[in-house]
This record gives structure tokens, C-alpha cells and sequence, in this order.
């Protein structure tokens, strides 16, 4: 059993949330990424390298309207199993009763994009559910803690830039109202690889 939530991300997550998206890259990613490039975006080198800019993102954002949120789930687990664990095990799964775990993560920030007004849309930079977590509503509350934090802000849009080829996300987006506004990448990944953006109105 778990209690589930949202919530800023502190340094203590720092971790956990690069974890998070190399596993949800690596599950995610497989089918329509080469498979080199997929390699080298979750490789142990790479781990580092975004473990370091999540650091940054977390502890140091560049503005009040840079924000990392993740999807927590806090572990509770069945006491009466403990005494069959002797002292030592009583101890340690003591120790994790209420412990939390991150599910998910989710990143906003003023949209970069020249075609954006920046004070009036908002990005959705990274929207990642851990691969053994899926199904468990942490998508939804991640999109809603999004979306209210960006509406807070004075946003009216919100906009995040998927891989064409990512059906998955793309349809959990679409089915939450969001759809292409005709902006579109493409990306050399020893072949092409188009990613398309998505628009979402919040006002």
C-alpha cells in the first residue's frame, strides 16, 4: 500500500528524479529511438551529466518560474509481517515505513520558443512517469499540478515538445485536451526523428 502525492522536488531527490528518467527513457524511448543515440542518452557518462543539471533545476532554478515537481509515493508496509524478520529486519523495514519514492517528474518553465510569448505561455519541459509506476494516476497529478501552477503564474497556455512517434504520451496528453499547434523538429539521430508540439489552453 502507498499514499501518493506531488510535490516540489528538493536535493534530497536529486537522485531518485535522474534515476527516473534514465529507466523511463530506456522503457519509453525503445521502440522508436535508434538505439546508439538511446545508448548514449542513458549511459552511465549521460547519468552524470543529468544528474548534475538536475542538481542545478532543483536547488538553483534560474527563475521563480522554473519548477521541478515529482510524483511521490510513501511506502507503507504490513507490521504484522515484521516479527518474522527478526531484530535486525524489524529494524530496517522500521526504517522504511513512510519513506517516500519517487513515481514521476515533471519540469515547467517560461516557453522558449520565438514563436511564444513568454509571459503568457508556459513549457512543459519534461513529463516522465517511472516505468514501474505507470497506471497509477501519478501522470494525471503531475499534468494537474502543472497545470495549476502555470495558471497561477499568469499562464494561458502551456505548451511540451514529444516525439512523434511517442504514442503513449501522446495520446495520455491528448486525451487531457492538449493537440498539435504545427510546430514540429526535426532531429539527426543517424536517421530523422520529428518531434511535434503540443499546446494546451489553460485560461
Amino acid at each position: 500500500m502507498a499514499d501518493v502525492g506531488v510535490r516540489a522536488a528538493r536535493h534530497d531527490d536529486v537522485a531518485a528524479v535522474t534515476g527516473t528518467q534514465i529507466r523511463a527513457w530506456k522503457y519509453g524511448y525503445r521502440d522508436f529511438l535508434p538505439e546508439g543515440p538511446l545508448e548514449q542518452m542513458t549511459g552511465p557518462a549521460a547519468e552524470n551529466m543529468w544528474r548534475q543539471q538536475w542538481e542545478d533545476a532543483i536547488t538553483s532554478p534560474p527563475s521563480r518560474w522554473h519548477r521541478v515537481l515529482v510524483a511521490v509515493e510513501q511506502v507503507v508496509l504490513d507490521t504484522d509481517a515484521f516479527p518474522a524478520l527478526g531484530p535486525g529486519g524489524i529494524e530496517a523495514m522500521a526504517a522504511l515505513q513512510g519513506a517516500e519514492k519517487v513515481a514521476g517528474l515533471a519540469s515547467h518553465a517560461p516557453a522558449e520558443d520565438p514563436d511564444l510569448d513568454p509571459t503568457a505561455a508556459g513549457e512543459m519541459l519534461t513529463f516522465l512517469i517511472d516505468p514501474d509506476h505507470v497506471r497509477r494516476g501519478h501522470g494525471s497529478r503531475l499534468l494537474n499540478a502543472t497545470v495549476d501552477y502555470l495558471r497561477d503564474d499568469g499562464y494561458h497556455t502551456i505548451v511540451t515538445w514529444v516525439f512523434a512517434e511517442n504514442y503513449a504520451v501522446r495520446g495520455f496528453l491528448e486525451s487531457a485536451g492538449w493537440g498539435a499547434d504545427g510546430a514540429e523538429r526535426v532531429i539527426d539521430m543517424g536517421r530523422t526523428v520529428r518531434m511535434i508540439r503540443l499546446a494546451t489552453d489553460i485560461s
